[in-house]
């Protein structure tokens, strides 16, 4: 199929690539004069989909790489690289923000761009990696040297239909699939379109080498294993999770449904493939239309919510998911039953656990089972401890008891407790603010009352719990 009618709102326009090289350039030599004034032995590189070639219209951020030699101590490497990024910034009337992933850097937002200067080492391969990032300029360089012109824009057709389903980017939130990953299915796939037909048929664990190196086999439990060209030990797909792999090829499947569909003509079968391409649509969200959703699903719904610590989104997501799933773990072992659980955050200050139960209060006793009768010493023990409670059910000897807990909010007020958390893998960051301020609430009383930064983004969630695979299809 011609996808021109999706492509020409893709590519960025003639204007917003001159003004994005035309910026670049101008940082790129700022840096460089600052180094040769100031004698430091560092040089910049522009990075990423725009020296690729490969970013979507409206979505020019800017990455450059200040690279130092190999020799250069870490300490010299983040206050020098931090030091030019303020001052390039200062220079340029820019407005600055430091992060810190493996070691600082900085995002500015210069003349409408957003701009990250980031501090690296000089490599020439893989093996020479001293930090995280060192590798992006040698992926920069690799996609250069591959990617034929015709293929750029397969690499953005591709990533425009990954963000519309859901799956693009390689952060832990999304846990999906990197922009350099999709250029290398394009440069592994040649198209857009026969990517999906190759996908569509991926299986678990599923390898791909595109210098046959041979070290995909090394690789056993990664959903999708694409060894990085530039560094045979690395798997570009280890960011990747099942899900997120999962989704892809069955929206892949749907659309290619669209594609091969005889009884469609040319004008619907555009109109439906336009939309692949197009944000979902969703109606307006409201409040009192999910808490309807919610009831109607005769389940209940807690929502615990907790601040947050300064900490960065990378850091936090995966305490948060970490955490929720082991208090969905225990929850199940007191006999309650989780249908779904999942977490939230607006990455400022507030976090929220969404747990809804189909069963949610238990009777006042329990059967505790013991050990089968046939060893007469592990009888007797168990016996010893609880007296003449015990009875034979089945080939087990058993006991009425007392429940502890009646309801799950009554577990968890117990769990999240200085004395008690440890019950819980808990991320380490968030151990402490969650047992100071959590608050429990039903999924009604939390929606009625409504206070968090970013409430439409948490209703969108709830939405995305509630409909589920929605993305995929069109």
């Amino acid at each position: 199929m011609n996808y021109e009618f999706i492509l020409k709102d893709l590519k960025p326009s003639e204007n917003e690539t001159k003004g994005v090289y035309e910026i670049s350039d101008k940082l790129i030599k700022t840096i460089d004069n600052i180094c040769k004034n100031e004698d430091i032995n560092a040089k910049a590189h522009l990075v990423g989909s725009v020296s690729k070639k490969t970013w979507l219209s409206g979505k020019s951020d800017i990455d450059i790489f200040i690279r130092f030699p190999l020799d250069t101590s870490i300490t010299t490497l983040k206050e020098k690289g931090l030091y030019i990024g303020h001052k390039v910034n200062d220079l340029m009337n820019g407005e600055a923000w430091e992060h810190y992933a493996s070691h600082p850097y900085l995002t500015c937002d210069i003349e409408g761009y957003e701009v990250d200067f980031v501090p690296c080492y000089k490599i020439k391969t893989g093996d020479q990696i001293k930090s995280a990032v060192d590798r992006t300029v040698l992926h920069t360089e690799y996609i250069q040297s591959n990617l034929k012109e015709e293929q750029i824009g397969e690499v953005l057709l591709l990533k425009k239909f990954m963000d519309c389903i859901g799956v693009y980017g390689s952060e832990f939130k999304t846990g999906g699939f990197a922009g350099y990953l999709c250029e290398l299915l394009i440069l592994k796939y040649n198209t857009f379109e026969n990517t999906l037909k190759e996908v569509s048929k991926w299986r678990y664990n599923v390898k791909i080498d595109l210098e046959n190196y041979g070290t995909s086999k090394n690789f056993k439990k990664d959903p999708l294993v694409f060894i990085d060209p530039t560094d045979k030990n690395r798997n570009v797909g280890a960011a990747l999770r099942l899900e997120r792999m999962v989704d892809f090829i069955l929206a892949s499947r749907n659309f290619l449904k669209i594609i091969k569909d005889t009884k469609l003509s040319e004008e619907e079968k555009e109109k439906k493939v336009r939309e692949y391409f197009t944000p979902l649509k969703k109606e307006l969200l409201n409040k009192e239309n999910i808490i309807n959703d919610f009831l109607d699903r005769g389940t209940k719904t807690l929502i615990l919510q907790f601040d947050i610590p300064e900490i960065s989104a990378d850091s936090l997501h995966p305490q948060l998911k970490k955490t929720i799933e082991s208090l969905s773990e225990k929850i199940e072992t007191e006999e309650f039953s989780v249908f779904k659980s999942d977490y939230w955050t607006n990455e400022e200050d507030t976090a929220i656990f969404i747990i809804e139960l189909n069963v949610y209060t238990q009777s006042k006793y329990k059967i505790h089972k013991g050990p089968k009768i046939w060893p007469e010493k592990a009888c007797d023990n168990f016996k010893g401890k609880w007296g003449e409670k015990c009875y034979p059910l089945d080939d087990f000897l058993v006991l009425t008891k007392e429940r502890e807990f009646r309801t799950v909010e009554e577990y968890l007020r117990y769990i999240l407790t200085e004395e008690h958390i440890s019950i819980i893998k808990v991320g380490k960051n968030i151990r402490k603010t969650i047992c100071d301020s959590y608050q429990l609430n039903n999924i009604e009383d939390i929606l009625l009352n409504l206070e968090v930064n970013n409430k439409y983004d948490f209703l969108n969630k709830l939405d995305d719990f509630l409909r589920p695979g929605q993305y995929l299809k069109r």
